[in-house]
């Protein structure tokens, strides 16, 4: 069965799942396929499609670092933080283009994906329903100004997983993203869009541990293999060039968490 990621790079004006569903029908019926990380519309740049056994690894991709660049409005409003929502112009420039590094809280926007009540945040903000989401830990590793030209500024921002630039850009003052494109996820980079890794290199930035045919067995069924060398808590289970499992460590052992083979 398939194992593969594909690195795509998804255009203005479609969705993640429009991305997911083209590349499903051009597959044999019945594959799956997935993606390690939403783009809102408005936004371009590195989509990781996930097919195949590939789906199953989603979590640890999806876990990766993010790099953006943006380009900020300065001195008007959006009420969902980007180009498509109602714009106003305050004509309040923000003093300072500092966005905060390191770890901090960070308040989802009303349109967004996450799940308010059992419900996406966006469907209820689209009936007009009053929207508080809750905060949750995100990490800025790095934000850099690139330029500021009137009215626009440019940002380069790697960040963790779940954060929203938008949101960033928000934080300000009077601004919303008027561009935003991924340009990497972790290793994976936009100059590459195109490529299609097999799922074992896909995953090279997880530590490998060789197995035994007899451990390779043992990992097959899900049971524990001595942890050995491997210092990392997550881990790629490795019989010769085949990947087996994604293991996590657990005290001298490593427990398989997500098996591929058998298929």
């Amino acid at each position: 069965m398939t194992a593969e990621v594909l690195l795509h790079a998804k255009p203005a004006g479609v969705t993640s799942h429009d991305v997911v569903a083209e590349v499903r029908r051009s597959l044999p019926r019945g594959t799956k396929v997935g993606h390690a990380g939403t783009l809102d519309p408005f936004a371009t740049g590195l989509l990781l499609v996930l097919i195949g056994r590939a789906t199953r690894a989603q979590r640890f991709l999806m876990e990766l670092p993010k790099t953006y660049r943006a380009v900020a409005r300065l001195g008007w409003t959006s009420d969902t933080g980007d180009r498509d929502g109602e714009l106003v112009e305050t004509g309040r420039v923000p003093e300072r283009l500092d966005i905060p590094v390191g770890e901090q809280l960070q308040r989802p926007p009303a349109y967004s994906a996450v799940r308010v009540a059992g419900e996406r945040a966006y469907a209820r903000a689209r009936r007009g329903e009053t929207v508080e989401t809750q905060e949750r830990p995100v990490i800025v590793h790095r934000a850099e100004l690139l330029w500021h030209d009137g009215d626009r500024a440019g940002f380069e921002i790697e960040c963790s997983a779940g954060t929203y630039v938008r949101a960033l850009i928000a934080d300000l003052g009077d601004a919303y993203c008027e561009e935003l494109e991924r340009t990497a996820i972790g290793p994976f980079r936009i100059a590459d869009a195109g490529r299609q890794l097999p799922l074992a290199e896909a995953l090279d930035f997880l530590e490998p541990r060789a197995l035994t045919d007899a451990e390779a067995g043992d990992a097959m069924h899900g049971r524990r293999v001595p942890r050995g060398n491997a210092a990392g808590p997550e881990v790629r289970l490795m019989a010769g060039e085949r990947l087996i499992a994604i293991a996590e460590a657990r005290a001298e052992e490593l427990q398989p968490v997500v098996v591929f083979e058998p298929a």
